[in-house]
């Protein structure tokens, strides 16, 4: 016992405080159980074939297929309207729906780039909520999120049954309907900037107004002078004077200067505005070819500098700025170590889009489209046929996970994703942490730790204590838990000590499972817990108190709503 409490405690020490990667951090606080005797080969081997494991890799693979499909593009196409709290609650909605099914990394990777290209509201007032409402949708499934299939996993390996694909709905759409209503109210803190792109800003383009256009007379709005890829209104010169910033309801009048400023190669669109003459030199200006990026948490780049992985000749590209919580990096940018969630200016050469690697190392901002969209066949087989393998292991006697390779299966057959790409994005990085924490759980049972922990909480409560007291103290322990270090982490620790206490209490034990589950997803505070709010951190331009301020309310209200609910949903 006190060799598994040892190891666990200089792991959580190492993810908390070490700069080392988890997929390093776990393999070695594994083997050290595994050399100890402490756990067995059988069961490590047993966990590499778990089911609830295997169908968390296929849903990775097939979501490979979902994020090249049109439904993604479809959705954030009709997201965005005059009315912000008409936009919140259609990304909102989108943005969970979506994440309840697919990887969230990739829904809010698509749905960023969406929101930063919007001129109908400011896209700091829409990223950190895109990141919140894409956890909420985790909640709503079982294969919304790994943490609800680890603590699948974690059942079916101590024999106490496994949870339906439909176990989390009830409590989610709670959590998805009040937490809602607290991010909307939340983000009147956020700063109101316009959307200008920060790294273009440099760049102006200038557009007259001739006395024969048909935009003369009409607004900006009408006109549609703010709904412009890429491109923003930021000024008008009339008669010598200022008008800036611009509104939507600005009237356009002949002679007027259009002030337009973001990524420059976006300026065509302003030569096929009637009676408009643009004075830039766009031959030039184009020829800067600068493409923005974030940098993906499975990236080869991530704590290294960019001269050590030798950047130019891997990706045929330059970096020209880097970005972190908002501020430009000042230095050498060849001594910079990059992090997950870093944006990067690169100026690409010819044969950057051809490279192999992308999709894994980036997520795309602006600039060049780096993979051809399906073709409508392609686009009902990968849509389809991804909701007929769901529909089918609800109504049929079929798992989930026979399901998910017929339908990967049909994917290869019809070239709708090819062994090239399984193979360079296969989530070998998530399959070995999930390997090991399933592992170090089962240590952390079979060595008589869990017990005592949860002997030790039950003491400190008093036996005259309720369950439901300790069922909070559980789910409030694993929420502090996953703002610091991984989810799956969290879920692994805990849920064998919850069990435990659920089996002294003599009640069920399944608000105890949910209470971990949902406490587990539970991260709105720091954008170091969670992947998509790394993301929206460094595209937004937000800083680690944007994320407190607007974090501990959704927190506040996602706990105490969880821990009223669970118990409403699964009885003691």
């Amino acid at each position: 016992m006190l060799t598994t409490a040892l190891v666990i405690i200089v792991l959580l020490a190492a993810l908390i405080f070490s700069k080392m990667k988890a997929t390093a951090l776990f393999p070695l606080a594994a083997a050290c159980l595994y050399v100890t005797g402490e756990i067995k080969q059988v069961e490590v081997l047993n966990n590499v074939t778990n089911r609830s494991v295997l169908t968390l890799i296929l849903l990775m693979v097939a979501s490979l297929a979902l994020e090249r499909s049109a439904i993604m593009p479809w959705l954030s196409s009709r997201i965005f309207l005059p009315s912000f709290k008409a936009t919140i609650f259609r990304l909102g909605l989108s943005a969970a729906m979506s994440s309840a099914f697919l990887n969230n990394t990739a829904v809010v990777a698509t749905f960023m780039a969406s929101v930063q290209r919007n001129q109908e509201h400011p896209s700091s007032r829409l990223l950190i909520p895109l990141s919140y409402f894409a956890i909420l949708g985790g909640t709503l499934t079982l294969i919304g999120t790994s943490t609800n299939l680890v603590v699948n996993a974690l059942l079916e390996d101590r024999a106490l049954g496994h949870l339906n694909f439909l176990t989390f709905t009830p409590v989610g759409l709670i959590l998805l309907f009040t937490v809602g209503i607290a991010i909307t109210l939340s983000v009147r803190t956020l700063k109101d900037t316009e959307n200008v792109n920060l790294q273009f800003a440099q760049y102006f383009i200038d557009a007259e107004v001739q006395a024969q256009s048909k935009l003369v007379g009409n607004s900006v709005r009408q006109n549609g002078l703010r709904a412009l890829d890429g491109l923003f209104l930021a000024e008008i010169v009339r008669d010598n004077k200022l008008i800036s910033p611009v509104t939507p309801e600005t009237i356009i009048l002949a002679q007027d200067k259009l002030i337009f400023t973001g990524d420059v190669r976006h300026v065509g669109q302003l030569q096929h505005l009637d009676g408009v003459e643009v004075f830039a030199d766009s031959s030039h200006l184009l020829e800067t070819n600068l493409t923005e990026v974030i940098v993906s948490p499975e990236s080869v780049l991530i704590n290294r500098t960019l001269k050590s992985t030798d950047f130019r000749s891997r990706f045929d590209a330059a970096v020209v700025a880097i970005s972190r919580e908002g501020q430009r990096l000042s230095g050498k940018l060849g001594e910079q170590k990059i992090q997950a969630g870093d944006k990067l200016v690169l100026a690409v050469g010819s044969d950057f889009s051809k490279r192999q690697n992308l999709s894994r190392n980036f997520f795309f901002i602006s600039g060049k489209q780096v993979q051809q969209p399906y073709s409508p066949i392609q686009n009902w087989i990968a849509i389809g046929g991804f909701i007929a393998a769901i529909v089918t292991s609800l109504c049929s006697s079929l798992t989930l996970l026979e399901c998910l390779v017929f339908y990967i299966g049909i994917l290869i057959a019809s070239q709708v994703i090819d062994g090239t790409t399984i193979r360079r994005r296969f989530p070998f990085d998530l399959w070995l942490i999930l390997i090991c924490s399933l592992s170090l759980a089962q240590a952390f049972t079979n060595s008589g730790l869990a017990s005592w922990v949860a002997n030790q909480i039950y003491q400190c409560l008093g036996s005259d204590v309720s369950p439901y007291i300790s069922l909070t103290v559980i789910f409030v322990i694993t929420m502090l838990l996953t703002e610091v270090i991984t989810n799956t982490a969290a879920a692994a620790i805990m849920l064998p000590i919850g069990i435990t206490l659920a089996q002294i209490y003599s009640v069920s034990f399944m608000p105890f499972v949910m209470a971990v589950a949902y406490a587990a997803s539970a991260c709105f505070i720091s954008p170091y817990g969670y992947q998509t709010n790394l993301m929206v951190m460094n595209a937004g331009g937000y800083t680690f108190k944007d994320f407190i301020k607007t974090g501990w309310k959704v927190s506040l209200t996602y706990s105490t709503v969880a821990i009223a609910s669970i118990p409403v949903f699964f009885p003691f």
